[in-house]
């Protein structure tokens, strides 16, 4: 049995992070339903994608880390840490023959043995730079994840929008909307909104910021 794992949401400032595996017993399968990396697809493709693959895959494990349990592990963890014990977790779950994993560290044969330290000797991991695009399965993985956050940030825009009538936008710093949606929160409540992870630059920045008017008002 063949497994592929991959992240979504790793740099947003709003969010949670998804990890996910997804594994089958028939590599051809996969191979045939012609899945892409995630981010070359539509939103609407990557639904259609998702729901075929959740058809045919013999299993799936779905981890979502939420933006304070990630400000809470950074505490001792750096995100690649993170993403080895989330990656560790699935893939135990699913206990696969093989698995190929989407690297999350520069040099991508370590990121593969850190997951293996504390796997059973029997599963084999292949961990590469951007194997979403280099494996199938992976790109399966990729898209189940990416899904599975954007539903997660539509759940949140839904709460936090109108509280202040903005776009949230991705959560990406890099984000115009999150931008201006993050900065007018912050100018109205003087804090972050629920769903930051507070251990972001991005975020620490707009609070400083904040403070330091607050202060001149005096």
């Amino acid at each position: 049995m063949i497994c592929g794992v991959d992240e979504a949401g790793k740099g947003p400032v709003l969010g949670c992070l998804v990890i996910a595996a997804v594994s089958f017993t028939d590599e051809e399968k996969i191979n045939s339903l012609g899945v892409k990396d995630s981010k070359k697809l539509s939103s609407k493709r990557r639904q259609q994608f998702a729901k075929r693959i959740e058809q045919i895959a013999s299993n799936i494990e779905i981890l979502i880390i939420s933006a304070s349990d990630i400000d809470d592990m950074r505490k001792v963890m750096t995100m690649n840490e993170i993403e080895v014990f989330a990656f560790t977790k699935v893939i135990k779950k699913i206990k696969p023959d093989i698995c190929y994993v989407d690297a999350a560290d520069v040099i991508e044969e370590r990121f593969g043995k850190e997951i293996s330290k504390n796997l059973p000797k029997k599963i084999e991991i292949i961990s590469k730079h951007k194997a979403d695009a280099l494996f199938p399965v992976v790109s399966a993985a990729s898209i189940l994840a990416k899904t599975r956050r954007d539903a997660e940030i539509r759940k949140i825009a839904e709460i936090l929008e109108p509280k202040i009538g903005k776009p949230m936008g991705s959560g990406y710093p890099a984000d115009p909307l999150t931008k201006s949606f993050l900065e007018t929160w912050v100018k109205i409540y003087h804090t972050l909104p629920p769903h930051t992870r507070h251990s972001w630059n991005t975020a620490k920045k707009l609070l400083a910021k904040s403070k330091i008017k607050k202060l001149d008002e005096y």
